[in-house]
């Protein structure tokens, strides 16, 4: 039988971008389900919005830079950079579409039913409106800088991301025209609340109704909101990086002058207003977006979080580990952590397990623990009141040897990295910042610690950042461990980093860029070896690496069952000659965003199994061009724990999308009742530390039936669920128009 390398050629794969925008189609899918809270469904939009934001500072802004360079490489699917803007273009007209339908017809008006309305200013009356006055007076006024355009004062620069208006003023003595940008201050809040704290109206439309105090003596004759998205990447030259830190904080200075890469402006504005946009921001034409929503719908997190319980998810407080559980009271107290960690490995699941009460009390007791010598940490991000730098602060200064590993070039947050960099090296830490050319990504802390004549290495390594805030939203996986190897593995990669010296050998540890493609290379190479007794089940943030996708498409093809879920990106086909029966791939997509990457591989017919957990996903950048860390699991409760996790992964019906032989995905049938990953492992939390019985859990089944090559985007893929654990954009217009503007994407 051919290869499908050799039948298919580039066909083999899915374009990366392309497989991003339908993340965010399923996220489109979320903000649309009316079985979710309200406030879930506001959140879900909101995330949609920040990352098509991201999408066009990062992967749009590149494909430009190609484009201008006139570079003529191919993605792995075959597609030119010209070939992908243009379908990105089309995609995402698209998707916005669906977003301003979805705000407009049900998000707003079910906010509105539910006693939160999104306010339009022409519709309040005359009390709100001298409300709004007076904020305007007090609070935004003071704050507004309107700037003009004229043959003295040049277009103004227009910050990324900002939010703007554009505004037409006459002199009404001398009929002289002119134009003005007003800037909508961002550190104001993006929706103003009226006095009954249950409507908002968008500030802009606060602004622009107050235009004539801006302008006084002059006639407003039109205004309109507008927002541009820049270039955003940080790409640090070589010449330049002796200094990281100087560089990185050089390139951020370049990233706010970096180039258009998308307008967005009110679906009404007016042929010679948007011709002027066009050219003074200098964007291209294909990326001007007309809505009629409000622009930056980021800005429903502001809703999102609205005290509304009846509105919101049930909330759920992690418990913690039942190990740690004495430290339950205040982190730090109770038995001695190391002593716990001493007898044996602790599994963390997070946000089921407590990120407050494992992680931040390990680093919490190591700082203040007299017999602690050395803590080593990365940090690639943290959240602005990061307790884990406070403690590695207080243990400097108790005169412990800290090393901080601060990752400068970690995609928006360079600032906030560059302040915690300076923070740690003010309080006596050793701040390291990596190796030119490898970002570290690699989750890892380090204590060591002096027992009697003795010291012992003590260890963290997850999926996640160190970060307290989003460890409450973001599903990862960590280990602690008095493991001697694993301990000998990470002061290993910790002198790599530091001291830019490769380790000598490893023993549990894989580590990219050195050896972490070849181990999990070599993994599948067994299970295709093992043929149709072979079994690989993993879950990954993405999979984009040609390498890992042949690799998978041969196992396949050997007979070995193969399941993936994959959360976003994913170049990956199902349905190729040969393997469409033994190769399926899903996504999961609900309210903790999962994260965590859990590598399965054997365990099917009485073969070895080996459990691994890592940092890094199946993407070429993770693999070659990060330090990254993958761990295998030796202790079989914990191997048994995570096969668990894939298990019910499997059998997920509340948020899971299959992908199909045609390239789309589809929602899995749901239900009321239905069988959910995230509900189930916050059953199984609940009875590990004693609160509940256990859930009725995943099957031991070690294959799951494989569908027909002829299955499509809409057949379920996986075993039959078990008992539940729970109970509008602008239409075009119809004047006439220049020829430049049938080009640009006015969606609908």
């Amino acid at each position: 039988m051919e290869s499908p390398t050799t039948v298919l050629g580039e066909e083999r794969f899915g374009n990366r971008e392309l497989s991003w925008l339908e993340f965010g189609s399923r996220l489109l899918d979320l903000a649309a389900d009316p079985d979710l809270p309200l406030l879930e469904r506001v959140k879900f939009m909101a995330i949609f919005a920040e990352g098509l934001d991201e999408f066009f500072q990062v992967r749009v802004a590149g494909l430009e830079d190609q484009v201008a360079a006139d570079l003529r490489t191919r993605s792995p699917d075959g597609m030119r950079p010209s070939d992908q803007l243009e379908a990105i273009t089309t995609r995402v007209a698209e998707l916005v579409q669906r977003q301003g339908e979805l705000f407009g017809s049900e998000i707003v008006p079910a906010l509105a039913a539910a006693g939160t309305v999104l306010s339009d200013w022409h519709t309040l009356d005359d009390d709100d409106r001298a409300h709004l006055v007076e904020v305007f007076n007090n609070q935004i006024f003071p704050v507004l800088t309107p700037l003009a355009v004229d043959p003295g004062h040049p277009f103004p620069y227009i910050s990324n991301l900002s939010l703007n208006l554009v505004v037409r003023v006459v002199d009404p003595h001398s009929s002289q025209e002119r134009i003005a940008r007003v800037k909508v201050p961002p550190l104001l809040p993006r929706f103003v609340v009226l006095p009954d704290r249950e409507r908002f109206v968008p500030l802009e439309q606060v602004i622009a109704a107050h235009l004539d105090t801006l302008f006084p003596s002059m006639t407003i004759a039109e205004h309109y909101a507008f927002r541009v998205t820049r270039n955003a990447d940080v790409s640090i030259r070589e010449d330049e990086a002796d200094d990281l830190l100087a560089a990185v904080e050089l390139e951020l200075q370049r990233r706010r002058f970096g180039q258009a890469v998308r307008l967005e402006a009110a679906a009404d504005i007016t042929d010679p207003l948007l011709e002027m946009l066009v050219a003074e921001v200098d964007v291209p034409e294909g990326n001007v977006f007309l809505l009629d929503t409000p622009i930056d719908l980021g800005g429903l997190w502001a809703v999102a979080t609205l005290d509304r319980p009846d509105l919101s998810a049930e909330p759920w407080p992690p418990v913690t580990a039942p190990p740690l559980a004495p430290l339950r009271a205040t982190a730090g107290s109770g038995v001695d952590l190391f002593a716990v960690i001493a007898a044996g490995d602790v599994l963390l699941h997070h946000p089921y397990d407590s990120f407050v009460t494992s992680v931040e009390a390990f680093i919490a007791q190591a700082a203040d623990d007299p017999d602690v010598q050395a803590i080593k940490q990365t940090l690639y991000r943290t959240s602005g009141d990061s307790p884990i730098v406070a403690s590695l602060i207080r243990a400097s200064l108790a005169g412990k040897q800290v090393v901080a590993v601060v990752e400068l070039q970690a995609r928006f947050d360079e600032q906030a990295n560059i302040a915690w960099a300076r923070a740690l090296e003010e309080a006596g830490v050793h701040v390291v910042y990596g190796l030119v050319g490898l970002k570290t990504h690699t989750k890892a802390a380090l204590v060591v610690r002096r027992e009697g004549d003795t010291t012992r290495r003590y260890c963290h390594l997850g999926t996640g950042n160190y970060n307290s805030r989003t460890a409450h939203t973001y599903e990862d996986i960590g280990i602690l461990t008095a493991d001697e190897e694993i301990g000998a593995d990470l002061s290993e990669v910790f002198n790599f980093i530091t001291g830019s010296s490769p380790p000598s050998e490893l023993r549990r540890l894989a580590v990219a860029p050195l050896n972490l493609r070849s181990r999990l290379l070599g993994l599948i190479a067994e299970e295709t070896a093992a043929g149709s007794h072979g079994r690989i089940v993993i879950k990954s943030n993405g999979i984009t690496d040609p390498d890992m996708i042949d690799a998978l498409y041969e196992a396949a093809r050997a007979g070995v069952s193969i399941d993936l879920v994959i959360r976003s990106r994913c170049c990956i086909r199902v349905g190729v000659p040969g393997c469409a029966g033994n190769l399926r791939v899903r996504s999961i997509v609900g309210r903790y965003l999962e994260h965590s990457r859990i590598y399965l591989f054997g365990g099917a017919h009485g073969r070895r199994r080996v459990v691994t957990i890592g940092s890094g996903d199946l993407m070429e950048r993770n693999l070659d061009r990060r330090i990254e860390t993958m761990l295998t699991i030796d202790d079989p409760a914990a191997a048994d724990r995570l096969a668990a996790v894939l298990d019910a992964a499997l059998r997920d019906e509340a948020n899971a999308w299959v992908l199909g032989a045609d390239g789309s995905w589809a929602r899995v049938a749901h239900r009321p009742g239905c069988f959910s990953l995230q509900g189930y492992l916050r059953e199984e939390a609940l009875a590990r530390a004693g609160q509940a019985p256990a859930p009725a859990g995943p099957s031991d089944r070690p294959v799951p039936p494989r569908p027909s090559a002829t299955d499509g985007p809409g057949v379920a893929t996986t075993p039959p669920a078990g008992p539940s654990p729970h109970g509008s954009v602008a239409p075009p217009s119809p004047r006439r128009r220049p020829w430049w503007r049938r080009l640009l994407r006015r969606p609908g």
